[in-house]
Formats: C-alpha cells, structure tokens, sequence
C-alpha cells in the first residue's frame, strides 16, 4: 500500500471518529465533493509526476487550472500535506515533497507484515464475489504483464526506467491475487513475501541510480 493511500484510510477512519456538527445541508454535501474532486486530481499530477517534487504551487493557478473554487483546492491542499505529497511553507508557498528512498524501505517494514496478514485473511475470509473480482485482477496483471503496461504509482514513476521490472512486477501481484481468490492462505503468504522482496530490491536499487 502506498504511505498516501495508508494515510488516506486513516483519514476516513478519523472521518467516522468525529461527531456530527448538526444536520449536513446540500450545500455541504456539495463542497465536500469538490474538495474530494480537487484532492484527487492534484493526487494524480503528483503521483503521476505531471506535477514533480519541488514544483511550486497555489491555490489561484490550481484553481484555475482545474476550474475548482479556491476552498476546496486549500481543503484538498490540507489533506495532501497531511499525507506528506506536499509541503506548505507559511508566507513562502507550497512545495511538491521530495521521494525518499530511504523512507520507503522504513514503510515497506511495516508494508511487509500488513501485506501478508491482509493476504492470508482475505484468503480465508473473502467471499464468493470478492474471489471472482480477484481472479479478474489477477488476469488483468497478466494481460499487462505480456504488454508491458506502464502501471505504476509515484514511486515507480520517479525510478521505474532504471530499476524496476513491471510486467515482473505485475506478474508477482497476479500470483498474490489468484492464490487469495482460490482460498490458499499458505499460498496467499507466500505470494505476498515474493512480491515485498520484489519491491524491496527495487527500492534498495533506486538508492544507487
């Protein structure tokens, strides 16, 4: 899981945590949308590095570019600093943040158990329509494996052309989705240990590029 998609669940976990402040209105219920449009679409210029570590940015321009009122582009901005995309520097400006290397090794420590818990419970527990969704993730993977589709998130769109294996990589995701599908927690552990050993030697690699 990437660190701003993990950052994201606890956001919402946090959401469902806060007390009501009165009756939602349409009104809110409107903004709210806009701030989730805005957040996504300045995620996706980031993570797809349309928008690069250390652009400067703001809220008129973003605005403008995206035809969001301002309030909700400086809500998204709040969330996307929160989750560590972006840096806002008081009276100097907002700073795309830098991708460390280094850091990523101390999530995937993390990742690694998550992953492998998640794996062998979702194999044990998930339900007939779930196994089917991911048998079809799983030939989705191999389909853009044989293509060599570029699918990838910040991280491998910063490093990918120098060190990463994607239809390897995609290959690795497709194993860890069908031994969960079939109901193989054994199997769906071990997919998810290749897979985490995979993404740690990319990691370790960008260090030296």
């Amino acid at each position: 899981m990437p660190v701003h998609r993990a950052a994201r669940l606890r956001q919402a976990a946090l959401q469902q945590t806060r007390p009501l402040r009165g009756r939602t209105t349409p009104n809110a219920r409107q903004a709210e949308s806009l701030t989730e449009q805005a957040y996504r679409v300045i995620e996706e210029e980031i993570v797809t590095l349309r928008l690069k570590p250390g652009d400067v940015l703001s809220e008129q321009l973003l605005s403008a570019t995206t035809s969001i009122g301002r309030t909700p582009i400086r809500e998204a901005l709040q969330r996307l600093a929160r989750e560590g995309l972006i840096t806002i520097l008081p009276r100097k400006g907002i700073l795309v943040s830098d991708i460390n290397p280094r850091n990523q090794l101390l999530v995937l420590e993390v990742r690694r158990e998550l992953e492998r818990l998640l794996s062998r419970t979702g194999a044990e527990r998930a339900t007939p329509a779930q196994r089917a969704r991911l048998q079809e993730v799983a030939r989705g993977m191999d389909l853009a494996a044989r293509r060599n589709d570029d699918i990838a998130f910040r991280f491998w769109y910063m490093h990918y052309r120098e060190a990463a294996d994607l239809p390897l990589c995609a290959r690795l995701h497709a194993n860890q989705a069908r031994a969960i599908a079939k109901g193989d927690a054994e199997a769906a552990a071990r997919a998810s240990d290749k897979l985490m050993d995979y993404v740690e030697s990319f990691t370790r690699a960008t260090v030296s590029v």
